[in-house]
């Protein structure tokens, strides 16, 4: 019941970070890269000036901050599950007598995983990045829609970028943090306990 609490929590909290809509009634719009993520009361934050001096970089920068916030909401929900000891049955490694269920919670989890293991990890993060999700496709549309329903509204598609986006950087943060907890004192969560 409890798992089932937090989760239903975490579901319900996704909303908090997605914008307000503002009730303006547009027939097109065109979808710019660099409205995408602006937020108030900061706008476009560039304070490097990388916009003004490096403008042609701006489309590849963005990508990345685009790759790695869907990484980094991966890792929050994959922590969140993992830290509530919901894991596979079976092995890991069948030769080393290594289950799921005895890998360690949070960073030190790593540490558990035998060689060929981690570099199959690696082998896959490869190919999705070469072959599936390549670096060079700026747009972040990888053909798969939102959950299977492509998005023809240009207003809905932006408002769902600006979503991901500013999810994105807070999963970043949140990761960041969890990390940074778990390390110092073994308790990624500090508001739950976790021991």
């Amino acid at each position: 019941m409890y798992k089932l609490a937090i989760t239903a929590l975490l579901a319900g909290s996704a909303a908090a970070f997605a914008p307000a809509s503002s009730g303006r009634a547009t027939t097109s719009l065109a979808v710019n890269e660099l409205e995408l993520g602006a937020t108030a009361p900061l706008g476009v934050y560039d304070p490097l000036g990388w916009l003004d001096t490096e403008p042609e970089t701006f489309e590849r920068r963005r990508a990345v901050e685009r790759k790695h916030g869907r990484i980094a909401m991966m890792a929050v929900v994959g922590t969140i599950v993992h830290q509530n000891d919901i894991e596979f049955d079976g092995y890991l490694s069948p030769s080393a007598n290594l289950k799921f269920s005895d890998v360690p919670n949070g960073v030190d989890g790593i540490r558990a995983v035998p060689t060929a293991g981690l570099l199959q990890i690696l082998f896959f993060f490869a190919l999705v990045e070469l072959a599936w999700m390549p670096a060079s496709k700026y747009d972040g549309d990888y053909g798969v829609g939102w959950f299977g329903d492509a998005i023809e509204d240009p207003e809905e598609k932006a408002r769902k970028l600006n979503a991901e986006l500013n999810n994105g950087r807070a999963a970043m943060m949140g990761i960041l943090g969890i990390m940074v907890h778990d390390c110092m004192d073994g308790k990624p969560f500090i508001f739950i306990d976790s021991n």
